[in-house]
């Protein structure tokens, strides 16, 4: 029996299926869509609000100090147009919806969820936190191949910014370089002495689910970090609050996504509002030329214990600054993270008329959007599939990178 013309709508929501379920960092995400642009399609540069959690004080005794709510949103912009297109006969389109899936759009879909996924990848950059094995409490020491002492203090590094555990969308998740994650499934063959897991790991080669608090998985997109060339610097002016950091001239460059620790300026958790005892880190947000006299932060120097508060005191005049991993060192940037930190938001691009066939749909967060054309001269139907997206790191502090040395 002859195979029916496949649709515009099957064609999209297979599409869709496959475009999310290809990519282990896009599944791992949170992904939000944004109906307001469904009648007449949205426009590169439209700009959607990320609303964060609020956070509050508690008092002692039984006079109330009501406090204000700052409402706080990250904002998040549609910039990133993202398409792949094919050419088919139209005997290709008699074929099954399997065999299509298979020969046309399961290549197509991979080739575009990768792109994808590599773009929205560089939100780790803005992860504040930072380790390996070797690392010392000031964020000295010399980057080796993280063991699970490196990956039990990532999960430490969360727990002390109240990363959550789980949420809607599950576990925290740890994704790895697939080099990364050769060395790690070795480093970690007998872990715990589990039968199952080391099972698990010998037939597979992977990390399994569950396993020192998080879900793994391997992802060609990581990143490969260069740390800027900075070897000294130190902290003009005692007091300093917000994102910037005003510094005596550096001694050699930041490069965006570095991670400093500041002397003296230790973390606060931000439920319990008690310093963890340990040196706050930071991330820097901008690439910093040697000699410059200011450094962009993330999070925001915040001390006391107050709402949204990061720090226990703003650091010292003259405390010294110290870059994690050490002057221009390259690492594969492993990352631990909650679903959470991470959002990329999608919007309907606007359908067009005067084609042959022309369909938009929408599924687990995602707008996937489907023309076709007619080619006559060479009796082709051309289509396109774009994505209309953009991506925001929401929360950095619910992420912490696990460098990996190259």
């Amino acid at each position: 029996m002859a195979n029916a013309l496949l649709t515009p709508s099957m064609i999209t929501r297979e599409a869709l299926r496959i475009f999310k379920n290809t990519n282990l960092f896009l599944r791992n995400i949170d992904t939000q869509y944004d109906d307001s642009f469904a009648k007449s399609g949205a426009k590169i540069g439209d700009t959607l609000r990320i609303r964060l959690p609020n956070e509050y004080v508690t008092r002692t005794g039984k006079v109330a100090t009501p406090q204000d709510t700052v409402e706080r949103s990250v904002p998040l912009t549609v910039a990133t147009q993202q398409g792949v297109d094919v050419a088919f006969s139209s005997a290709e389109r008699a074929l099954s919806l399997d065999d299509y899936s298979n020969r046309i759009l399961l290549p197509a879909m991979n080739t575009l969820a990768g792109t994808i996924a590599t773009n929205v990848m560089q939100s780790v950059e803005s992860f504040s936190n930072l380790t390996f094995k070797g690392r010392n409490a000031d964020g000295t020491g010399t980057i080796a191949t993280p063991d699970a002492g490196a990956w039990l203090d990532a999960g430490a590094l969360l727990d002390n910014t109240s990363t959550p555990r789980m949420n809607a969308r599950g576990n925290r998740k740890a994704i790895l370089d697939p080099r990364t994650q050769a060395r790690t499934v070795t480093t970690l063959a007998g872990l715990f002495n589990n039968q199952q897991k080391i099972g698990d790991q010998y037939k597979s080669g992977e990390m399994g689910m569950d396993t020192l608090g998080f879900d793994w998985g391997m992802d060609q997109t990581v990143i490969k970090h260069t740390n800027g060339s900075y070897t000294a610097g130190a902290v003009a002016g005692a007091g300093q609050t917000g994102a910037s950091l005003t510094v005596a001239a550096t001694t050699g460059t930041f490069n965006k996504g570095d991670v400093i620790c500041i002397a003296g300026v230790f973390g606060t958790n931000p439920v319990t509002k008690q310093s963890t005892g340990e040196l706050r880190q930071f991330v820097v947000t901008a690439n910093v030329a040697s000699g410059a006299t200011t450094i962009p932060i993330y999070p925001s120097i915040i001390p006391g214990v107050v709402a949204y508060g990061t720090v226990t005191a703003s650091p010292a005049n003259g405390a010294l600054i110290t870059l994690v991993g050490g002057a221009s060192t390259t690492f594969r940037k492993n990352f631990v993270m909650d679903p959470m930190a991470v959002t990329m938001a999608t919007a309907d691009l606007e359908l067009p008329r005067g084609v042959h066939e022309a369909y938009r749909e929408t599924y687990d967060g995602v707008s996937l959007r489907f023309v076709t054309a007619y080619d006559v001269v060479n009796d082709n139907f051309i289509s396109r599939f774009d994505v209309l997206y953009g991506w925001a790191t929401v929360r950095p502090e619910w992420g912490a990178a696990v460098a990996d040395i190259l």
